[in-house]
């Protein structure tokens, strides 16, 4: 039992952590460009990262374990890297932490679908979440008595199929590879891709970096090294369907970050289809993984 609460708080601290990580986004995008962000942020993720793998996997750190990594690693860095660039943008270009954390949420119900469209087996239920989804997304996106898609929402949204084949191609290798090795690589390439395009589209500025150096260091530090140390443990004695349902809070985190450090005020009607795409990240979450559990 105190396992499992200790668990529990795990798992919810990772949630919260990532939820916030908008907030740190968003702020962060008042002073630097995307890429310069993200590169820093990888970076710096990347190194937190390798005194946890000294840690956990001390005797299993060398250089042929890591090689081993390294393509699996490649291909999810370069998704991740467009991913992550694409929610930057969105996020720059939205000015909400809020809305951009559900709107890139929707990527855990674009994974069963994905899955569904390449002939992988899949219940009513997932079918069901995505309605609500997209319900939830019309409300969301609504101004006035219009549905009106802005450019930052339609790059939240082209963003969230990006993380959804992140999730994919994280789901082919993580199994056969040490995760932490695997997320050291992936980090690593996502850095380097986002600091040159950084060095080559944008200005970087020391003093620009300088001010946005605490949500820099947050996205780096707590939301890379932390958090994914807390999900490693939490998942450790978690029941994984449990597990995944506490991670899509993530969205309700981001909103709380969004309304309380940054005074975000979204309509009634866009709380409501906040509510509607979490019931729908939900259902998609359970059934994914009750599927799994039967596929065993």
């Amino acid at each position: 039992m105190k396992t499992k609460f200790k668990s529990t708080i795990l798992l919810f601290l990772t949630a919260i952590i990532w939820g916030f990580a908008f907030v740190a986004q968003r702020v962060g995008a008042e002073f630097v460009g995307a890429f310069t962000f993200n590169g820093i942020r990888f970076m710096l993720g990347f190194l937190s990262l390798i005194p946890v793998i000294l840690i956990f996997e001390k005797d299993k750190f060398n250089l042929e374990s890591l090689k081993n990594t390294l393509l699996p690693g490649l291909l999810a860095g370069t998704v991740l890297f467009i991913a992550s660039t694409l929610q930057q943008y969105g996020v720059e270009i939205t000015q909400s932490a809020g809305k951009a954390g559900f709107l890139t949420g929707l990527y855990t119900v674009l994974v069963p679908l994905i899955r569904f469209v390449m002939g992988k087996k899949t219940s009513a239920f997932t079918f069901i979440g995505a309605i609500f989804a997209l319900v939830g997304l019309f409300f969301l996106c609504m101004t006035g008595n219009d549905v009106s898609f802005g450019f930052g929402d339609i790059v939240l949204i082209i963003g969230a199929f990006f993380w959804a084949g992140h999730i994919l191609v994280v789901d082919k290798y993580v199994n056969n590879i040490s995760p932490l090795k695997f997320s050291l690589v992936q980090f690593f390439v996502c850095g380097v891709l986002s600091l040159v395009f950084a060095l080559i589209l944008e200005d970087i500025n020391l003093v620009a970096v300088k001010s946005a150096g605490i949500p820099i260091l947050y996205g780096g530090i707590m939301s890379v090294g932390v958090a994914y140390t807390c999900q490693i443990l939490g998942q450790r004695d978690a029941d994984p369907t449990f597990a995944s349902i506490v991670f899509s809070t993530e969205s309700v985190f981001s909103a709380i970050g969004g309304a309380i450090i940054l005074n975000e005020i979204m309509s009634g009607r866009g709380y409501i289809g906040c509510i509607l795409i979490f019931i729908g990240i939900v259902l998609s979450q359970l059934n994914t993984n009750l599927f799994k559990k039967k596929a065993k």
